[in-house]
Order: C-alpha cells, then sequence, then structure tokens
C-alpha cells in the first residue's frame, strides 16, 4: 500500500508529522522542521491514497459533504492521527504519528512532582503549550502512572484517540469525539454518569466544558486537560477571561478550590542534532497562589512562581537555563526563547 510505504519512511526517519499533498511533494516534520521528500503526489497517486484510507478508517473522504476530516487509525509501531482537507480546492492530509508505547515519566525524564499529580482523589492538572509541544505525551505518561499504581475508573474524552491504553490497575474507558460522543462537553457531561474516579478531557475548547470540568474536579474527581496558554502563569486569567464579567467571580472561587498545578511545556532542538528536549514550566498551586486567583490579581503569580521553589516550581526562563547549563542547548536557543531575553542576556554563565 502506498499510504504504508510513506507513513514507514516517517517512521524510519523520526518525524511526527507527515504532509501529503496532490501535486506536491510529500514532507515530514523531523525534530520540529519540515523536510521535502522527491516524491511527487499526483492525482492518481491521491486517489489511491485516500481509498487506501479509506479501508483503514471507513471514511469517505471525496465524497463527504465535510470539507475537513478528523480520523486515526493504528500502523506498525505508531498510531496515527490524522486530519483530511482541502488546499486550493485539492485534497490534502496532515497525518502525526504517535508511538504505541507510552512512555513513563521516569522515561521522559520528568520530576517526581508529577507522580504527586496523580495521586489526588479530587482536583484539575491542566498541561498547557503550543500546538505539537508534546502536551499529549506528557498527558499519557501520567494517565499511564496512574493505571500502573490505582485500582480507579479512568474515562478519556479525547479527539480522535491518540495513545490507547493497556488496562493494568486502572478500568479504562476511552471515548472519541464522533464515533464515542458529540463533543467534550456532551463526554464529560456523561462520565459524571459512569461513575469515573480519572477524567482526561482532550482539551478545555469553550466556557462550558471549562465550568464543567471544575465542576467534575470539585465534586470528588481528578480531572486533566489541555488549554492552549502562552505560560503556566497566564493560564488562570485565560480561563476566568473566557466567561462574561458577571460570572468571573464565581468562576475565580471556583478554579481557585479546584486547580493543582499548571505544567507548561515547548519542545526545543537538541544541540547535538539528537532530536528534541521538553522546557517544562510547573506552577504547583498553593495557598498564596489560590488567593491571588480567587482575588484575580493574575499579575502577581508570575513572582509567586519564582518564590515558590521549595514547592516545586519552575519558571520557563529558569527551566530553559538548567538545560543550557547540561549543554542540551545552545546560547542562541536560550536567549530566543527566553521570556525576559534582556534579563537572560545579562546573566553570566
Amino acid at each position: 500500500m502506498l499510504i504504508e510505504e510513506l507513513l514507514g519512511k516517517g517512521e524510519k526517519m523520526n518525524a511526527s508529522d507527515v504532509h501529503i499533498t496532490c501535486r506536491g511533494n510529500v514532507m515530514y516534520r523531523v525534530d520540529g522542521e519540515l523536510v521535502e521528500d522527491i516524491f511527487i503526489t499526483d492525482d492518481i497517486m491521491m486517489r489511491k491514497i485516500l481509498s487506501e484510507l479509506q479501508s483503514l478508517t471507513n471514511e469517505k473522504f471525496e465524497e463527504s459533504e465535510k470539507k475537513e476530516i478528523d480520523f486515526s487509525f493504528g500502523f506498525g509501531s505508531s498510531r496515527v492521527r490524522g486530519n483530511f482537507f482541502y488546499s486550493n480546492k485539492l485534497p490534502a492530509l496532515a497525518l502525526r504519528l504517535i508511538p504505541k508505547t507510552i512512555r513513563t515519566l521516569d522515561d521522559l525524564g520528568y520530576p517526581e512532582l508529577f507522580k504527586e499529580f496523580c495521586k489526588p482523589d479530587k482536583g484539575l492538572v491542566l498541561v498547557a503549550g503550543p500546538t505539537g509541544s508534546g502536551k499529549s505525551t506528557t498527558l499519557a505518561a501520567m494517565l499511564e502512572n496512574i493505571n500502573r499504581t490505582r485500582h480507579v475508573h479512568l474515562i478519556t474524552i479525547e479527539d480522535p484517540v491518540e495513545y490507547v491504553f493497556e488496562q493494568k490497575n486502572a478500568l479504562i474507558h476511552q471515548r472519541e469525539l464522533g464515533p464515542d460522543t458529540q463533543s467534550f462537553y456532551n463526554g464529560l457531561k456523561y462520565a459524571l454518569r459512569q461513575d469515573p474516579d480519572v477524567i482526561l478531557v482532550g482539551e478545555m475548547r469553550d466556557s462550558e466544558t471549562m465550568e464543567l470540568a471544575m465542576t467534575a474536579a470539585e465534586t470528588g474527581h481528578l480531572v486533566f486537560s489541555t488549554i492552549h496558554t502562552n505560560s503556566a502563569a497566564t493560564t488562570p486569567e485565560r480561563i476566568v477571561g473566557v466567561f462574561p464579567p458577571h460570572q468571573q467571580n464565581q468562576i475565580s472561587m471556583q478554579l481557585a478550590n479546584t486547580l493543582m498545578a499548571v505544567v507548561y511545556q515547548r519542545l526545543l532542538k537538541r544541540r547535538d542534532g539528537k532530536g528534541r528536549v521538553a522546557v517544562i514550566e510547573i506552577m504547583v498551586v498553593n495557598q498564596a497562589i489560590r488567593n491571588l486567583i480567587r482575588e484575580q490579581k493574575f499579575h502577581q503569580i508570575e513572582s509567586m512562581m519564582q518564590a515558590g521553589v521549595k514547592f516545586g516550581m519552575v519558571t520557563f526562563d529558569d527551566a530553559l537555563v538548567e538545560i543550557f547549563k547540561k549543554g542540551i542547548i545552545d546560547k542562541d536557543q536560550l536567549l530566543s526563547y527566553a521570556r525576559d531575553a534582556s534579563s537572560m542576556a545579562r546573566r553570566s554563565f
């Protein structure tokens, strides 16, 4: 099969994504950079690829009235999360290769603190960062820790299902938008009637889902989710700001009572060229930060994080400095990714 050939090449290259465009070259994203292949997909090849994908997914791509389709399927040592779309009236595919093997928190080299986030009976843990920053991998590692260590009922609501868990100590139900539930909001609303202990909401996209996630965390569930924000410290303000002004005081109180931690991450190229490294910012919601969220003094959270090292908190710039000192990234990256570049330039290394 042609699609297997292209995906197989992506696996060998250790690519995270494969882009297939009708009448264009196939492109692979390797270590965050796009690499062009000499393979050009003509109209006949594209129809063949879509036909092969239809047999793997049961999606009728070109016959569908929908102009964009999300789908997923298993392939080799990966699971493929795909999106079919049109560009200049021609079909195109964006395929993400997700390893079937779920890496543990230890494999990823994450702090022991991450295991503590997996232990409470209730609360809200958020993983933030831009697209392609490894949020799904981090969440999967935390859920796998729960799967190995706790006898709980774990429900995931995803779009689409990415990592597939093998049941160990936990009872796991994975639900996908489309085939299994209509929306994150619906999936979460009905999950509360399915006797869960731990819930993963793939993404907090709207105010209704955010409010329901906080309610679930308040009523005795451990809730994990992702959110697109630029830092851990700005996440509470982003959530409260989604709601209309008359609701913001109530939401601030609810968020202060439920939020346990926010992890913000970016993936940077290693200076030795051997893959990428995660730069991780950690905000642990202690009593001082709870009070700031409750009082909506969001601008003070960053300085509270800088003072919260004993709680395991790490600011993004301090995390950058740490991996720079270990020789994992070069000084150009240190300065270009630093939040406060002028302050970083004044530091002596």
